[in-house]
């Protein structure tokens, strides 16, 4: 199912003050996986991750698995998961899916060694979700 409708274009780039996002997807892998296994602790910290179920640590191989799916869920419209970029470098990634008390759960992360970065992305990409997506409302924890 669709979680918006389809007249609406999905946003394909984001550029926001010192960094910018695209759709997350295979070619992502290994800066991906680097980014988020060197930060387990510090995702763990961050609002929207709190119960501990991820991250968890993942081969290459697993990492490169769950990208196909979120790829495919951006294609199919049901779930829209997007890398946070500094240059090439991923410095994070924002997730938007369905959620059963909003329009949408959006969830970001940051690196731990840009943590200085979490709350610059927050604040730009909730401003971006209010003016460039077409949701009332949205569970996205605040910084």
């Amino acid at each position: 199912m669709s979680l918006v409708a389809d007249d609406f274009v999905v946003p394909l780039c984001f550029d926001g003050p010192g960094f910018r996002m695209e759709p997350l997807g295979p070619q992502h892998n290994e800066r991906d996986h680097d980014a988020w296994m060197s930060s387990i602790d510090h995702i763990r910290e961050t609002p929207d991750f709190p119960d501990g179920a991820w991250p968890t640590s993942m081969t290459l191989e697993s990492n490169l698995a769950d990208l196909v799916r979120h790829a495919k869920d951006f294609e199919d419209r049901s779930g829209f998961t997007y890398s946070v970029l500094d240059g090439d470098d991923v410095i994070g990634c924002v997730y938007i899916y369905p959620s059963p008390t909003a329009d949408a759960s959006v969830s970001s992360w940051v690196r731990a060694s840009r943590a200085e970065m979490d709350v610059v992305t927050w604040q730009a990409i909730s401003t971006w979700l209010e003016i460039d997506w077409p949701f009332t409302t949205i569970d996205y924890g605040a910084r």
